[in-house]
């Protein structure tokens, strides 16, 4: 992956969430408190960060652990089958947090000995500022609930959050073209 989408990549997810946060649009403000607990999110998050860290677990090498390379990855797999049943609870919220750590790999593959290019630490303290809290809402994934019922609590704080992730946003996709 260029660095250029390696951080045009995170520029624009938080233009995502951002713009919306910002204009306070009511759809998405729904769309966010039913989040945790979607069953759709749940089947596209936890799916797609189950099927990443799958294929990251059957393309291991010999020094990975790749010679067991099979019995990983269907211990894994019935892992991941397994939460759909006994763990639904906040699967959603899994999901993200799991598809947050596999796509960090990429991103700071791509800024890896970029010394002579100091903005990409734009995106790379964005992505460690990712990993901490996926860890911290892998573990404890009702927080995420708890912050959103924060973050409408009050009109402003959304429009506030909205426009320090729009921001950021623009400023990773302006910094991106600047490699």
């Amino acid at each position: 992956m260029s660095l250029l989408l390696a951080t045009l990549i995170p520029g624009i997810l938080l233009l995502l969430v951002g713009v919306p946060l910002l204009l306070n649009h009511s759809g998405f403000a729904a769309l966010l408190k039913a989040f945790p607990r979607s069953g759709t999110a749940t089947v596209v998050f936890f799916g797609a960060g189950s099927a990443w860290f799958l294929y990251n677990i059957w393309h291991l090498s010999s020094a990975d652990f790749g010679d067991y390379r099979k019995p990983l990855f269907v211990a894994f797999a019935l892992v991941a089958i397994a939460a759909f049943k006994c763990v639904p609870d906040f699967l959603a919220v899994r999901g993200l947090c799991a598809l947050v750590l596999v796509a960090a790999a990429p991103l700071l593959g791509a800024a890896y000995m970029e010394y002579d290019r100091p903005q990409r630490l734009f995106m790379v303290s964005l992505v460690y500022l990712g990993i901490a809290l996926a860890i911290w809402l892998g573990a404890q994934p009702w927080r995420m609930r708890d912050f959103i019922g924060w973050l409408f609590a009050r009109s402003g704080r959304a429009r506030s959050v909205g426009a320090v992730l729009t921001v950021y946003g623009l400023l990773l996709a302006g910094v991106a073209f600047t490699y």
